[in-house]
């Protein structure tokens, strides 16, 4: 089985969990931006990757426009978000995001990292103001992701674990 891993990633986790999969099953790791119908032609398996911002997938366009060149091939998609997996939000995010065509494909969760030293001044502006408006909330009423954001804006933090990417693997069937 030839595989082929494909992502985008705007900070860098989920370039990180590209790497680990690729790294793990022997297969390709490409940027979205670098990659088209042509390069995936000669793979068996395709798993793209994309990080998870306001509940859209990035790069989710690579696999829309590319999808119709994948027929016959097995396709796997993650998405890695600074944010707690849990159960209720994932699906929700899901049903956003993988619709229509994409309905049928694997959806796996890897959790990333959230740094302000990082970040465009746009998201550093928007994270902060957000933050500003959750401090108006008693903590114990946050939602999981509002807790995460209010814990990793001032220090940082980073959650990115190899674990994750097991479910991934897994469903290669390697």
């Amino acid at each position: 089985m030839k595989g082929i891993v494909v992502y985008k990633s705007k900070y860098g986790s989920t370039k990180k969990y590209a790497e680990w999969i690729a790294e793990d099953t022997g297969f390709d790791c490409v940027e979205a931006g670098k990659a088209n119908a042509k390069t995936i032609a000669e793979y068996d398996t395709v798993i793209f990757g994309g990080g998870l911002y306001a509940s859209g997938i990035a790069g989710l366009s690579f696999l829309k426009k590319n999808l119709s060149s994948m027929n016959g091939k097995k396709v796997i998609a993650f998405c890695c978000g600074a944010s707690p997996y849990e159960e209720s939000y994932f699906k929700e995010m899901k049903d956003y995001n993988m619709k229509d065509q994409l309905a049928d494909i694997p959806l796996f969760y890897c959790r990333g990292a959230c740094s302000m030293d990082g970040m465009s001044f746009k998201d550093k502006t928007l994270c902060k103001m957000l933050r500003k408006s959750l401090e108006k909330k008693d903590p114990k009423d946050y939602a999981v992701w509002e807790a995460a954001l209010v814990e990793a804006v001032d220090t940082g933090k980073d959650w990115t674990d190899k674990e994750y990417i097991k479910p991934i693997i897994e469903e290669c069937g390697k």
